[in-house]
């Protein structure tokens, strides 16, 4: 089966090239103990049977200096592309946004909103100053990563995607669902959002490592929210190396949650969807 990797991060070992400068100011703990390169993500992706991956920017590492994952994906255009992160409040957001996409730039970007080194969830994403550069999103029909905690927040998600349908955004980790505390809690709210068609879905192993936990009742998480936005809106990433586990295991833990959907939906959430997201991807699909 053809699988893409929609969501992982790399860090070069040459600081003076590329020097740290995470947002806030703290460093995640995966870039300082466990942090692979661009060569040794190949390495991992030949090793697991992945074809080509997404770069995500590591904002906890390089903030919004996007080089390195540009570098990268310039010299290895059959393999990556890249996302980086951006500030939507500067004045020239929506300038500078359009003057990074393009060939050799980026083919996404993210908004780092919250985390693990940013407790606190921001709600600036739809503050009125960001409002030209999600225009500029849209025009350029460029897919925009949000990490972000859905709860409080979600109503502003919620107004963000109505004053611009037309922006496709994709929401990692699907916003943290607290799939432990009721799946179908989660399943509910989660599937709700769908009523929104630029919204897409990035599954990764911060909620597959909950639905394994949860055995059966993860099909009532998985079966309203894949029946309410289509495996078509659905995408996989591995989140290596911020994960604890291997390429391999995280791969493997995604086949086994979503073994019980029928081959097709899987084909679009491993690869179809991300290929679409990213048109760049299909210009080298092995």
């Amino acid at each position: 089966m053809d699988v893409v990797d929609a969501h992982c991060h790399i860090i070069s070992e040459d600081p003076a090239a590329y020097p740290k400068a995470p947002i806030g100011g703290k460093q995640s703990e995966w870039a300082a103990t466990r942090p692979v390169t661009a060569e040794g993500m190949i390495s991992r992706m030949d090793e697991t049977g992945i074809a080509q991956s997404v770069l995500v920017q590591a904002t906890t590492h390089y903030g919004y200096d996007n080089s390195y994952v540009l570098d990268s994906c310039r010299s290895r255009p059959e393999r990556f592309v890249a996302v980086g992160t951006v500030d939507p409040l500067r004045p020239d957001a929506a300038a500078n946004l359009k003057a990074t996409v393009g060939a050799g730039g980026l083919a996404g970007v993210r908004l780092f909103t919250s985390g693990s080194t940013v407790p606190t969830q921001g709600e600036w994403f739809v503050a009125p100053e960001t409002f030209p550069f999600w225009e500029q999103a849209g025009e350029l029909e460029l897919p925009v990563c949000l990490q972000m905690r859905l709860g409080p927040a979600t109503a502003q998600l919620v107004e963000l995607l109505e004053r611009f349908p037309g922006v496709k955004v994709l929401l990692d980790h699907i916003g943290y669902p607290d799939i432990a505390a009721s799946p179908a809690r989660a399943g509910a709210e989660v599937a709700e959002l769908a009523a929104h068609p630029g919204l897409h879905l990035k599954l990764t192993h911060r909620n597959l490592e909950r639905l394994r936990d949860a055995g059966e009742q993860a099909w009532d998480f998985l079966g309203p929210v894949v029946e309410a936005f289509g495996a078509q809106r659905i995408a996989w990433g591995s989140n290596c190396p911020a994960a604890e586990q291997s390429l391999p295991e995280l791969l493997a833990l995604a086949r086994e949650v979503l073994a019980g959907l029928p081959e097709r939906d899987r084909q679009e959430i491993f690869a179809g969807t991300a290929r679409r997201l990213y048109p760049s991807l299909g210009d080298h699909e092995s």
